[in-house]
């Protein structure tokens, strides 16, 4: 059987990005190096009660430019017009805009930017 272990993100701040996603997206540093084989800074982020890591990748010599739409990644939560408002609260713009209009009716989903322009899809547990 394989299994997925960890899936890379290149960012432009190390130190922000960790702060970001563990500060808003409740993620933890499982592991860290200061100097991967090819030079690289590199965090492992996890969450509560997954086996698959984020591996976020810094490196001086990479000029990173992020395209709208380029990829997403999906995190479930249980709430999610609770999780929503609480993003709200710290500053963070929820997209589509009308998301409390189309939550009531529909698939429970929404949108968040990372600092670095990623798209990340929040969904709502059943």
């Amino acid at each position: 059987m394989y299994k997925l272990l960890h899936t890379r993100v290149r960012v432009s701040d190390l130190e922000r990005s960790i702060k970001w996603y563990c500060d808003n997206l409740g993620f933890r540093v499982k592991s860290r190096t200061s100097r991967s084989p090819a030079g690289n800074q590199i965090a492992h982020l996890e969450l509560e009660g997954n086996d698959h890591t984020i591996e976020l990748t810094w490196s001086e010599d990479y000029d990173l430019n992020v395209p709208d739409d380029l990829m997403h990644f999906a995190i479930g939560v249980p709430n999610l017009m609770a999780f929503c408002e609480e993003l709200e609260g710290k500053g963070i713009e929820i997209w589509p805009e009308n998301w409390r209009e189309v939550f009531p009716r529909g698939k429970k989903m929404a949108f968040i930017t990372d600092p670095d322009n990623y798209e990340i899809e929040l969904l709502e547990l059943k």
